[in-house]
């Protein structure tokens, strides 16, 4: 078996990596494993890109601007990558980036901003968002990095859910649903493709519920009695749908 070590740094990279390949790292990315992390010639790192899985690999020459890594062995294969949607209305700055990291490391496939009338932040910064999902991925040994979509109204997202999307399911955590079991209902999905939407934090307005619940491809669930903020629902939905399709 290749050796590995699970105390080595992480790092994302966008080169295609193939064993004894020299990667020259991007300045950015030299500077905070050399300068911040204090690495230097000789050590060894981890490195991925999402798509080759995941590389041991080490510092030929660094600087203070520059480092070269050499790939030396693949460690782990690219897994299957999920297929499962996450629809959220974005939050504020903080919490927003505390949701992108959980919904990476609770395996979301696909990720995008969904913007509802009570929408605390409707002006998203997707380069932010993508920076989020590689910073959980690297310190959670994630190597498939979810798709960031661009964000969307609600009703365009809806209206056109099966153009898109085909025959995916969309669950819905649902304030309104009377509180009941959604492992019944999660278990009538396993066999098809799924996808989550996360309200915002004031929960959707009547006209959105409406038609919500007319479409015959959204799957209403209760995530029990007690009212959870936004981000703690999306951890409580992902995990809840992960446990539920790997029974």
């Amino acid at each position: 078996m290749p050796r590995t070590n699970k105390n080595l740094i992480r790092t994302f990279v966008n080169n295609d990596l193939q064993q004894d390949v020299m990667i020259d790292l991007e300045r950015n990315k030299a500077n905070h494993l050399i300068n911040v992390l204090r690495k230097k010639t000789g050590d060894e790192l981890i490195i991925f890109n999402g798509i080759d899985g995941a590389w041991l690999a080490r510092i030929e020459s660094a600087s203070k601007k520059s480092a070269n890594i050499l790939l030396l062995e693949q460690i782990a294969k690219q897994p299957k990558p999920s297929n499962i949607y996450y629809g959220f209305a974005p939050l504020k700055k903080a919490r927003l980036d505390y949701m992108m990291q959980k919904a990476t490391e609770m395996g979301a496939g696909i990720i995008q901003p969904v913007i509802t009338q009570y929408t605390q932040n409707p002006k998203i910064n997707i380069d932010k968002i993508k920076a989020n999902v590689i910073e959980a991925a690297q310190q959670c040994e994630v190597l498939n990095l979810p798709e960031i979509k661009q964000q969307i109204n609600l009703k365009n997202l809806v209206e056109n859910w099966q153009e898109i999307h085909g025959e995916r399911k969309l669950i819905l955590a649902d304030e309104s649903k009377q509180a009941g079991s959604p492992i019944k209902t999660l278990q009538d999905l396993k066999a098809q493709k799924i996808g989550l939407l996360i309200g915002p934090e004031g929960g959707f307005s009547d006209e959105e519920l409406e038609l919500l619940h007319s479409k015959d491809f959204i799957v209403p669930i209760s995530l029990g009695e007690r009212i959870l903020r936004a981000d703690t629902a999306a951890v409580a939905a992902l995990a809840l749908i992960q446990a539920v399709i790997n029974l």
